[in-house]
Order: C-alpha cells, then sequence, then structure tokens
C-alpha cells in the first residue's frame, strides 16, 4: 500500500544514497507497486506538502529540504552532494546526513561567495544571518519563490540595502546559528519511515520553542499541515 510515509521516505533515501530522485519505475519496484498506483500517490503527496512535481510529469522536483534543480545553495559531505532550497533548507540537509557537511553558497544570491562549514554537530560560521521575507502563512503559495528568497547575509545593513534594490519585503533576520539547531528538529524526522508533515499546531509549538515570534512566523488556525 502507498502512503504518504512510505513515499516520502523513499525518495528522501534514494536521494541521500544516490544524489537524485527515483523516478516512477524505481519507486514502482521499491515499494512493490503499480506505477499508477505510484503516480497517484505521488500528486497526493504533493497535495500534502510533501513534494513539489514538475508541471506536466510525476517526477520529484522539490522534496524539502532537497532540490532536484540546481539552486545557490550546494551541500557537501562524505556521503554525497546535493542541492538545497534555500538557507533553511541547506541546513536541514545537513542535519538529515549529519557528519561534517560544507554548505557553499551566495551573499544574498549574488558574487561573494562563502562557505558554511558543520563540525562535531556546530555551525563554524556563527557571524551569518538568514533572510526570512515571506510569510510562513503564505510559503505554500508558490513555495519555488519562498525557498528562493530565504539567504544569507552578513548583517542587517547588507539586507537593508538587497531588500530596496530588488524591491522584497523585509521580514524576519535570524542568527545561522539559532537556525542550524531549529533546523535539526525540524528536519530530523525527514527520514523516519513513519514520517507525517508538521500540523499548523505543531508548527506553531516549534516556532514558538525557538523564539520565532516575528510576525513572519504566524500561523493561521487550521486542520491542515504546514
Amino acid at each position: 500500500m502507498i502512503t504518504h510515509s512510505n513515499l516520502h521516505y523513499t525518495i528522501i533515501k534514494g536521494i541521500i544514497d544516490n544524489g537524485f530522485a527515483p523516478g516512477v519505475e524505481d519507486l514502482s519496484k521499491t515499494l512493490n507497486a503499480k506505477k499508477t498506483e505510484i503516480v497517484k500517490g505521488l500528486y497526493a503527496l504533493q497535495e500534502y506538502h510533501g513534494v513539489v512535481l514538475h508541471p506536466n510529469e510525476p517526477s520529484v522536483w522539490v522534496i524539502h529540504p532537497f532540490s532536484l534543480a540546481p539552486t545557490n545553495f550546494y551541500v557537501e559531505s562524505e556521503k554525497g552532494e546535493w542541492w538545497g532550497n534555500c538557507a533553511w533548507c541547506s541546513l536541514g540537509i545537513a542535519a538529515l546526513v549529519k557528519g561534517e557537511v560544507k554548505i557553499t553558497t551566495t551573499l544574498g544570491a549574488k558574487t561573494k561567495q562563502i562557505e558554511i562549514n558543520i563540525r562535531n554537530g556546530e555551525i563554524q560560521e556563527k557571524e551569518y544571518y538568514i533572510h526570512f521575507p515571506i510569510p510562513m502563512k503564505n510559503a505554500w503559495d508558490n513555495v519555488m519563490y519562498t525557498c528562493s528568497t530565504m539567504l544569507v547575509f552578513e548583517n542587517e545593513a547588507q539586507i537593508d540595502e538587497w531588500t530596496t534594490r530588488h524591491h522584497i519585503p523585509k521580514g524576519d533576520i535570524q542568527p545561522l546559528e539559532k537556525m542550524w539547531n531549529f533546523s535539526k528538529k525540524w528536519y530530523g524526522n525527514h527520514l523516519n519511515p513513519e514520517w507525517t508533515k508538521w500540523t499548523m499546531d505543531e508548527a506553531k509549538q516549534l516556532f514558538k520553542e525557538f523564539g520565532l515570534q516575528n510576525n513572519i512566523w504566524k500561523l493561521d488556525d487550521s486542520n491542515k499541515r504546514f
């Protein structure tokens, strides 16, 4: 039987092990299910906000925290190499693969390249910040855009200049180290065969636990999952 949990787990494990997502045929063999069941399951998982498929085919484009298309965040470890959708997702990949991890990105998606290294579970470069311009309650209105704007900066003045120049709202600013600790809990269950999406109430509690109190992090009351 195809479920959100076993389909999500199989895709995530395939990406970690191989660097790319299994296709419908591979999923069919691994899960011992008909291809039609896999396709139906993929679209259901997308509706559940567990995956983003290519617009014209049942092929994985994004399964947070991984992007299957090139991005501004390149994540490397002894286990492999991957693209993260954003700063937050890249930290999530590091939380999943564990061990020593290097994230290569550019400040504000511009020209200055930096490295973020994680060793012994600790961020080595603690001087950076992540900017979150899109309210979380609107994150899934266009999740690809939302992710593309979660970038790393050196300071608030740099963010002020960036938001003005590109006419993108200034949102919340969080220290990189704080978001690393948050990401370990937020994404830590993503390789669990019994994975489920956070409910809105669970997400609210996690935001509160890690002191994410800016209006950007406010969520509506809903029975849906984040």
